[in-house]
């Protein structure tokens, strides 16, 4: 194995969306190929900082520019050290990133992660900042190197960029028009991933249900639902995030009649007022996202069912918010992220009339308030159930008496578990992350649940999994990162390279 006490270190900060978690595993994977080894997680600094960046909300320069000027003074004590800013709002600001922050090394684009290392490596040849911005798509980026956040999960990119043109929304112009990965290309990664100790996968797209457009099928998404669940040791499939829109009859079947697709859908609904949707220019009205809603349930009565939801886009009316918490009482989302309209340059909606401030708000308060209450009745309904819970690589909700452990049921809910005494989190035999264990619900609180049934003489099971064989493994530090098989996770300043390019499979004993 190769020493690496002399490698440079990175580290990467994610702001914003699941699309850019995943590119910041890319962006590791392609720094760990360079050389790089990851900084500890403790550690105040490393010799590449890189910023991933958001650009759909107001305040997301505010925070790039909060975490540039904490890292001014870093950079000052430390020459050598490099800063490079990628993502939406580099793609969006440019140059104009190097003229704010001109302590910044390296500015690169949504549609170039590929040469990271490259421009790390001439803006110190050449001593002075490298911005490279293409204008289109060059390398998909699920072909590049990646080291992946979690063992037991993993996001596989099904399409990149949007074809829907809301006026609200700066992402296709920042990430492009829709392309679509080949459904073998997506099938293999995922099996891959899956040999690698992965049960559970996200597809994500920014409409994954208008996947197969660009090929000319439009029953693809539902396909390759139902391809998913043909795939051995695949214990979960999630999606996000679909549009109202193009949401057909086929997925909700795929989801229904697939067992490893979960009962779980993130659809954004955005305004519940038609005038406004229209305004927005999202290509649905009410009742097509109600009947929706009501045929996923028709088949999955318990589907989880989450959402966006935009409070003040200009010119809502009182009846027009009337009519989004009409819709929230009637869907009856499990849980909402709800946004106060920010204005974006570039977008058509920019030039329209705001409200005041305080109106945005006490709407805002309101309709939080309202889904306060539906998620606390919703998690409510679950005292008593029994669920089969995926567990977390994180502690759990502790309290005077008991340790517990945390996992995900099927609907995404997070639950916090107890374990029989004499086991606990770090004792022997506790379940491993990445394992199953199945408990009964026996406490709601309004964003998680508690099951303190294996305590109480009640319900507990434990199902091992792949996941957990290879956590395990990593922990006794008996698991290669570093080889030609690697699975491209390991805890931070783990030795060795990822993978490049599509993960290869490798079987791995449970």
């Amino acid at each position: 194995m190769t020493d690496t006490t002399l490698a440079p270190t990175y580290v990467v900060r994610t702001l914003g969306c699941q699309m850019n978690v995943h590119d910041s595993e890319h962006m590791a994977g392609l720094l760990e190929g360079a050389g790089y080894v990851a900084a500890p997680e403790d550690a105040e600094t490393a010799d590449v900082v890189v910023i991933n960046t958001c650009a759909v909300r107001e305040n997301a320069a505010t925070r790039l520019y909060g975490n540039l000027g904490q890292l001014a003074s870093k950079k000052a004590a430390q020459p050598s050290m490099q800063i490079a800013v990628g993502g939406c709002l580099a793609q969006k600001d440019r140059g104009e990133i190097v003229e704010k922050a001109p302590w910044v090394d390296v500015v690169f684009g949504t549609h170039n992660i590929d040469v990271l290392p490259a421009l790390l490596e001439r803006a110190r040849h050449n001593a002075r900042a490298q911005v490279e911005i293409e204008e289109s798509l060059k390398v998909f980026p699920s072909t590049l190197p990646s080291k992946r956040d979690a063992i037991a999960s993993g996001w596989v990119s099904i399409s990149v960029g949007c074809n829907n043109t809301c006026t609200f929304c700066i992402v296709p112009s920042l990430r492009g028009k829709e392309r679509d990965r080949r459904p073998g290309e997506i099938l293999a990664e995922v099996e891959a991933l899956v040999s690698q100790g992965a049960v559970e996968v996200t597809l994500l797209g920014q409409n994954v249900n208008s996947y197969g457009v660009e090929f000319g099928d439009r029953g693809a998404f539902a396909k390759l639902l139902r391809a998913c669940g043909d795939i051995a040791g695949l214990e979960r499939v999630r999606f996000t995030s679909p549009h109202p829109a193009a949401f057909t009859d086929d997925v909700i079947e795929a989801m229904a009649q697939t067992p490893n697709v979960m009962p779980s859908l993130h659809m954004p609904l955005q305004s519940g007022s038609d005038r406004i949707l229209r305004s927005m220019r999202r290509s649905y009205r009410a009742e097509r996202f109600l009947g929706i809603i009501d045929r996923v349930r028709a088949v999955m009565p318990d589907a989880s069912i989450t959402t966006d939801i935009i409070v003040g886009f200009p010119g809502e009316t009182e009846e027009d918010f009337a009519e989004t918490l009409r819709v929230v009482e009637q869907v009856r989302f499990t849980s909402a992220f709800t946004f106060q309209y920010s204005p974006r340059p570039g977008t058509p909606a920019f030039a329209l009339e705001p409200l005041p401030k305080a109106v945005v708000q006490e709407r805002f308060e309101r309709l939080l308030a309202l889904q306060e209450r539906i998620t606390l009745e919703d998690s409510q309904g679950f005292t008593g159930r029994t669920v089969e819970l995926l567990v977390l690589d994180a502690p759990g909700r502790k309290d005077e008496a008991s340790a517990r452990m945390s996992g995900r049921e099927a609907g995404n809910r997070l639950v916090h578990f107890a374990v029989p005494a004499g086991v606990g989190p770090d004792g022997l035999g506790a379940p491993r992350p990445g394992d199953l264990v199945t408990v009964q619900v026996t406490q709601a609180a309004p964003h998680h649940l508690i099951a303190d049934s294996p305590v109480q003489g009640g319900i507990y099971e434990v199902r091992r999994t792949r996941a957990g064989a290879v956590w395990e493994a990593v922990q006794r530090g008996d698991h290669s990162h570093g080889e030609p098989d690697a699975c491209g996770t390991g805890a931070a300043g783990a030795t060795g390279s990822v993978l490049l390019g599509m993960p290869a499979l490798r079987p791995v004993a449970t």
